[in-house]
C-alpha cells in the first residue's frame, strides 16, 4: 500500500464525502463554468490540504468531524485552486500536474474569470454559514502567500537573500497554506481553543520542511536521477545555494552570483553551480535544517494522545521529507 493511501485510511469516508460536497460547492447555472469546474475536480493531485484538515479535526475531536470541517476543507480548496488558476495565467504555464492548465484549454480571460468565480464561491460558502473564524484563517493565508511571492520577486532581482529572509519567503509562500489547513481543522471542531494556534504552528513547520525538500529536488532526485537546475535557471535563491554563498570566498561568491544572474540559461554553467553547491556542503546543510523542522513538528504531535489520526499525521510528516517527487 502506498504511504499516501495509508495516511488516508482513517479519513477515507470523510474524503469521499468531501469530494461530493466540493463538487457541489462549485455548481453554477452557466454550462461553460460547470464544464471547467468538472475538469478541475477530475484532475486533483494528492489532496494533502483536505487530508490535513480532516486528520487534525478528527485527532482533536475523538474521531468526529462537523459540517464546519467539510466547509473549511472546501473553502481552502476553492480559494487555493483559484490562486493556482491565476498562477498558471501569470506564468504562462500550459501544464499543471501533467494535465493541460485552464488557460491552455480555454485562454487567459476565461481562466482569470474562473479564478475569480472560485474565490467568490469560497468567500460566500464561509459567509453564508457564519464561519467567519475559518474565513479569517484562510484570508490571512492568501495575503501571506501573495506577500511571500512578491518578496521573492523583489529579492531575486538583487540576489541578496539571507537565510532569515529565505525562511520568511517560504513561511509565507508555502508553509502558511499548510498551517491554515491544520489550524482550520482544529478551529472547525474546537473554535477558540489553544489547539487552533498549536496546530497552525505544527502545519507551518511541516510546510517549511516541505519547501526545503522541494529545493533539494533541484539538485537531483532518485526518481528522475538527475539534477534539474530549474530554480537556478529561474534565479530562485534556495537554501543550499544561500548557505554556500554565505560560506565561500569572495571570488567564489562573485562567480556564483554572476552564474545565476547572467549565465542561468547555460546548461554547462548551471551544472557547475550544482556541483559546487554539493561539494561545499549546501545539500547537507539544507537536509539538516529540513530535519530540524520535521522534529519540531513531531514534538508538537507527541503531546496529543495516540489515535489512528495522530499516527497518520506522523506518517504525513515523514512523507513530506521522504517523498520522491
Amino acid at each position: 500500500m502506498k504511504i499516501t493511501e495509508q495516511i488516508k485510511l482513517p479519513i477515507a469516508y470523510e474524503m469521499d464525502l468531501f469530494e461530493q460536497k466540493f463538487q457541489l460547492s462549485m455548481a453554477s447555472k452557466v454550462a461553460l463554468l460547470n464544464r471547467i469546474t468538472h475538469y478541475i475536480v477530475n484532475r486533483k493531485g494528492k489532496q494533502m490540504r483536505p487530508m490535513f484538515v480532516f486528520l487534525v479535526a478528527k485527532m482533536m475531536n475523538n474521531g468526529e468531524v462537523s459540517e464546519r470541517t467539510y466547509r473549511g476543507a472546501s473553502v481552502i480548496e476553492l480559494i487555493h485552486t483559484a490562486t493556482l488558476v491565476h498562477d498558471d495565467v501569470v506564468d504562462d504555464s500550459n501544464r499543471r500536474r501533467g494535465f493541460f492548465s485552464i488557460n491552455a484549454l480555454w485562454k487567459n480571460k476565461i481562466a482569470v474569470l474562473i479564478g475569480d468565480f472560485l474565490l467568490s464561491k469560497g468567500l460566500l460558502l464561509s459567509i453564508d454559514n457564519n464561519d467567519f473564524d475559518l474565513l479569517k484563517i484562510i484570508s490571512v493565508a492568501v495575503r501571506e502567500m501573495s506577500e511571500g511571492e512578491l518578496l521573492q520577486i523583489e529579492k531575486a532581482r538583487q540576489l541578496d537573500i539571507t537565510e532569515d529572509i529565505y525562511y520568511e519567503i517560504i513561511r509565507q509562500k508555502t508553509a502558511t497554506l499548510i498551517a491554515a489547513c491544520c489550524s482550520l481543522g482544529a478551529a472547525s471542531v474546537k473554535p477558540d481553543s489553544q489547539d487552533v494556534e498549536t496546530m497552525r504552528k505544527f502545519g507551518e513547520l511541516i510546510g517549511m520542511a516541505f519547501q526545503i525538500k522541494d529545493d533539494l529536488f533541484d539538485y537531483g532526485n532518485e526518481a528522475i536521477g538527475k539534477p534539474t537546475g530549474i530554480d537556478i535557471k529561474e534565479q530562485k535563491m534556495t537554501l543550499p545555494l544561500i548557505y554556500v554563498l554565505n560560506n565561500c570566498t569572495k571570488k567564489e561568491k562573485s562567480w556564483l552570483i554572476n552564474s545565476v544572474k547572467n549565465h542561468n540559461k547555460d546548461k554547462k554553467r548551471v551544472r557547475e553551480v550544482i556541483k559546487f553547491v554539493k561539494a561545499n556542503g549546501g545539500l547537507d546543510y539544507a537536509v539538516s535544517k529540513m530535519k530540524a523542522f520535521q522534529e519540531e513538528a513531531l514534538a508538537i504531535l507527541s503531546k496529543y494522545p495516540d489515535s489512528p489520526y495522530k499516527a497518520s499525521l506522523n506518517l504525513m510528516v515523514d512523507y513530506v521529507i521522504d517523498r520522491k517527487k
